[in-house]
């Protein structure tokens, strides 16, 4: 079936988080240092949560900065750890998203985002990357002092729209995000984005779409009815 709303990841899924590899780069002196930020990033953001703690994902993330630091053995100073949150807030949107969500708008979906980003201190990351325009509302983590992929996160953005769980697709590049959906009733779409791939293991619910990008999204999607 068709679903009536469609809830978008944002870091990656719609925004560039490659666009950090130069800052890694300078720090760390390798740009790849990067995916191992963000992996330890999501591991601790999910281990706080379990542990019925929380702290912003901006704040956490120049923790893991640290702590990846101390690994490599390199030193971070203030300057760094605020140039991290400022890259985080400015990354620029992937080139097929705007178009896939005007395509998406056009075709009758509702448009909401949930991310893991706070939502305070100046422009969202999705305002400053241009895309705020398509959303009827954007969601925050922050609001409930939880992060993905906790049920409660999508039941409630089911509940503060007044549709069913099972009206709702979330939209993500991250299988973690589309298993936490599916668990709380959502169906889940798959976007493929570079460094990402599908879990393909027993008891692990796979994806009800997989796209390459948002405008072959939409492909798919115009074809349920």
């Amino acid at each position: 079936m068709r679903p009536g709303v469609l809830v978008f990841d944002v870091n990656e899924t719609l925004i560039d988080i490659d666009s950090l590899q130069p800052y890694f780069g300078q720090v760390f002196g390798d740009p790849l240092v990067l995916r191992e930020w963000f992996g330890q990033l999501v591991t601790y953001s999910m281990a706080i949560t379990l542990a019925g703690r929380y702290t912003d994902f901006f704040t956490l993330g120049q923790g893991v900065l640290r702590m990846t630091a101390e690994v490599h053995g390199v030193e971070v100073g203030d300057d760094d750890l605020r140039g991290l949150t400022e890259a985080m807030r400015t990354m620029p949107a992937h080139p097929d998203a705007a178009e896939g969500l005007q395509r998406l708008r056009a075709n009758g979906f509702r448009l909401v985002t949930l991310t893991n980003s706070p939502h305070r201190d100046g422009p969202t990351p999705l305002e400053q990357a241009g895309l705020a325009e398509y959303f009827e509302h954007q969601f925050s983590v922050d609001e409930q002092r939880a992060f993905k992929p906790s049920p409660a996160l999508y039941t409630g953005v089911a509940g503060d729209l007044g549709v069913a769980p099972a009206a709702c697709m979330m939209v993500a590049a991250h299988m973690w995000d589309t298993i936490g959906a599916q668990s709380a009733g959502f169906r889940g779409a798959f976007i493929a984005r570079p460094g990402n791939a599908v879990l393909a293991a027993p008891g692990v619910p796979q994806p009800d779409v997989i796209a390459s990008d948002l405008l072959q999204l939409n492909d798919i999607l115009e074809k349920l009815s």
